[in-house]
């Protein structure tokens, strides 16, 4: 609550709309309706009414926090997670070396082991 996220990253994109509730932003940002980005969280200001539907969150580079008390932010949690369930396949976070360091080898690549 009382939280809203700051783009200091220009190519970061946000779309606003006025809607009446809370639940009709929560989904609409779930079903990526209407969006022409991935939803990762969205904010919604109780006096103007209007949801901000964001392709970033807090742990996004170039993102900054900033206290609104007019604004309630909600982020996806598997945005936001920093922790791999199962064999990780719907892992969306940030997390890019092993526990001990080694830089993680991207999905598309073959090298240097092959999947």
């Amino acid at each position: 609550g009382e939280l809203m996220l700051i783009k200091v990253n220009k190519t970061l994109e946000v779309k606003t709309k006025l809607l009446n509730t809370t639940e009709q932003c929560a989904k609409r940002c779930s079903r990526n309706k209407g969006l022409s980005f991935t939803c990762k969280a969205f904010a919604y200001d109780r006096v103007t009414k209007r949801c901000h539907w964001l392709s970033f969150n807090s742990l996004t580079n170039g993102v900054r926090k900033k206290q609104d008390h007019a604004f309630d932010l909600y982020e996806k949690k598997d945005y936001v997670r920093n922790c791999i369930i199962g064999k990780g396949a719907d892992y969306k976070g940030t997390i890019s070396v092993t526990k001990s360091g080694i830089q993680c080898q991207a999905w598309n690549s073959m090298i240097p082991h092959e999947h």
